[in-house]
Order: C-alpha cells, then structure tokens, then sequence
C-alpha cells in the first residue's frame, strides 16, 4: 500500500475492511470509483496469506466474478498491484481467447459468467472448494441477462463459504439475488457518497438528426480538451462504422467489442491508455481515466446510461458526458430523465441542433419496429451467451430479459 501511495482509506474501504477481516459477510452498495476493488481484493490477500494451503488444479479457494472481461482483468490488475509481495496466484478468465491456458493455471479465479460455465460443463471447474466469493457489480450483470449463470454459479458453491455481494443499485432484483448469497447475518454497507458520481459529470444532451451524426462527432472530436473519449454505440456493426469514420477524419479510434478478439481488445485498451488512440468507439467497457463520454446511441435502458457516464467520474473526478438524441430515442431520453428525476440540458450552440427531435413525440419518438428475416447484427458483451434483438425489453417474472449494447 505504501508502494501505490495508499494513505487514507476511501468510504468503503474503511466501512467494509475490518468487517472482512472479522469474517463477516457482506452486502455493499457502492458505486463505481468509489474504491470497490481495493475494499474486497485487500481483505482476500489477507485472508489467503493467513491460511496457506496447497491448492488443487481446477478447484478454486477464492472466485471473483465480473460482469466483463475488462472489468475482470482490471480486478487481477489490482490482485496483481496490491499481492505482489503475498505471492498469491490467480487466473483471470473470459471468453475471446482460448482456454487452454487459463484452464492450466486455475487456482484462484476472477472470471466473467460466461467462460466459468462454460469450463464447469467441461469438467475443468469444480467450486467445491471455494472459500471466498465475491459477486461484483451485480446489478450490470442483472441488466446483461446473467441471472441464470450467476443462479448455477452460486448453487455450485460449497454452504460454508465467505460471501461478499456488491452492487452500485440495489433494486428488488439485486436484493433476491443476494439474499441467495450472503448469511442472514450478513454486514451492510452502503455508501452514498456527499455529491453522487453522476451528479458530478456535466450532462449535456445535442439534439440532431441521425443522418447527421457522424458530422457532430467528427466536430466535436476536434477539441483537442477531448483527449481520452469513449463513444458507445448500441450495437457492433454501429462501433465499427464509427470508429472507421473518425478514423478517415485523421482522429485516431479504434473499436472495441464482443466480435474483438481478446488479442484485438487488449491492445485498444493498451493503445487508449498511453494515448495512441483518443477515442474507443465501444458497446461496454469498463475503462478508467476517461475524460469524456459520448452517447452516440442512447441505451434502451436508463440504467445502462448511468453505468456508461459513470466511467468518467471515477475517485471523487468530475467529469463530462455528452449525448446526441434522434428523433426516434426521444422516449429513450425521456426514460433516462425520469431515473435522474431532472432534465438533461440541452445544448443547442451546434450547428446540427434539430428541433425536431427535440419535439419528437408518439411513434416518432420511438424506434421504428424491427423487421424479420436478413441480417442480424449482434451487440452483445462477447461472454458466451446468446445475442438477443436491440430494442426495449419487457420485464416478467421480477427479472429482467437478457439484453445486450
């Protein structure tokens, strides 16, 4: 900790440290930025440093899951950071590359949903030996359709176990899931920090026509202040097109997504950190040190606008996300202000403002219905799991359909 200039522990980290360190499990409420990860991965080290033992190939003592395979590869970053003088061995594991490295080194996993089930059905997997559990940003992997996987996840884990679940929003979802987790006596923790992330980025929303789109971010993209973007689209064919027009424009992008291959992702990222690339056009990602944010698509989902934002105002930064609507995601927005519960402003200083998208109203504020047969241009998170059609999803049954960006 003194290595990484570790001095004072952030909310979470002191509310959720000692109450690990007791062997209590726990049920955190914490958004991202806030620390999260040094909260669980500190605790773990100690635990595994204190109770040495040899562990057998395939049957993991400690198992983290991620929504995402950056987000997984970040959480053994850190294990990495925080362990490099504890010696503990770890394996990250995700879809996109092959396995058979990763099913060689299994001792203690961080993984995505996805390729875990997958090494479980192939017998490479056993979580009966599993001692710490945790469950990270629960409630993206509610909103991408993992409840099934993290169902089968969690009836493969032994009864007597350390259970720790996080989550950035507790909704009815989240709390039945995790009352499947956790002990009843288990500790909670929820941090509501003195001015919440997303009321720390500078929300703007640009009203313009969708033909139009790619001019807007070509200009915007222009300001050299806008060093480190990334621009979600809601679908991978959409990210593709994207980044190629940006490219054409001399602004240096790449795009990021489930059709990548792992190779092809991690060096985006490499090439977006050390700042060869100036904006990753992506469908999800869980990045840091982001500058702006850019909807070029606005999410179906309203809570899938909040995780997007949130990657620009991570530890107590500000920062700026900045959203074009058309005509037909005019209910999208609308939907997005009642979670906010305020408008968004608008920013008419461009010269593709169109008011009539700002108007938009009845079936023109909405997509147009999707058509059967032809192509099918998936969105998915690249986890494993079937691609299911863009567009609004109804929920039944108290849980959400699986959805993908």
């Amino acid at each position: 900790m003194q290595e990484e200039g570790y001095v004072t522990p952030t909310p979470i980290q002191e509310q959720a440290i000692p109450l690990l360190l007791e062997g209590r499990d726990l049920l955190g409420c914490a958004q991202t930025g806030t620390g999260k990860t040094a909260a669980f991965v500190l605790p773990l080290l100690q635990y595994l440093a204190q109770h040495r033992r040899p562990g057998a190939a395939g049957r993991p003592r400690a198992l983290i899951l991620a929504p995402t395979r950056e987000l997984a590869a970040q959480i053994g970053d850190s294990i990495r950071t925080y362990g490099r003088h504890a010696h503990a061995t770890y394996t990250v594991i995700f879809g996109g590359v092959g396995q058979h490295p990763q099913v060689y080194a299994l001792r203690n996993v961080v993984a995505t949903p996805g390729r875990l089930i997958d090494l479980m059905q192939q017998g490479f997997v056993r979580l009966d030996q599993v001692e710490y559990f945790v469950l990270d940003e629960a409630d993206r992997m509610l909103d991408m359709g993992f409840l099934p996987d993290m169902r089968r996840v969690i009836a493969a884990l032994p009864p007597k176990r350390h259970s720790l679940f996080f989550s950035a929003t507790l909704t009815r979802e989240a709390l039945a899931l995790a009352r499947t987790l956790v002990r009843p006596d288990a500790a909670h923790v929820s941090i509501t920090p003195e001015q919440p992330a997303v009321e720390r980025i500078a929300q703007r929303v640009l009203f313009v026509d969708k033909p139009r789109k790619d001019e807007l971010l070509v200009r915007l993209l222009k300001d050299p202040a806008m060093a480190r973007v990334i621009v979600f689209t809601q679908r991978k064919h959409i990210a593709n097109r994207v980044a190629e027009k940006l490219r054409d424009a001399r602004i240096p992008s790449t795009a990021i997504h489930g059709n990548k291959s792992q190779g092809a992702r991690t060096q985006a990222l490499l090439g977006f950190r050390d700042g060869r690339v100036r904006a990753l056009v992506a469908t999800d990602i869980a990045a840091r040190g982001i500058t702006h944010v850019i909807n070029y698509e606005l999410p179906n989902e309203p809570e899938t606008y909040v995780h997007r934002i949130g990657r620009t105002a991570r530890a107590g930064a500000s920062g700026e996300a900045i959203s074009f609507c058309s005509a037909e995601e005019r209910d999208f927005l609308r939907d997005i202000e009642r979670l906010l519960r305020r408008a968004v402003d608008v920013d008419t200083r461009h010269e593709f403002h169109s008011e009539i998208a700002r108007q938009a109203t009845g079936a023109a504020a909405r997509p147009p219905p999707r058509t059967t047969g032809g192509g099918r241009h998936g969105g998915g998170h690249g986890q494993g799991r079937p691609v299911h059609p863009a567009g609004r999803h109804p929920r039944s049954n108290g849980h959400r359909s699986p959805r993908h960006p």
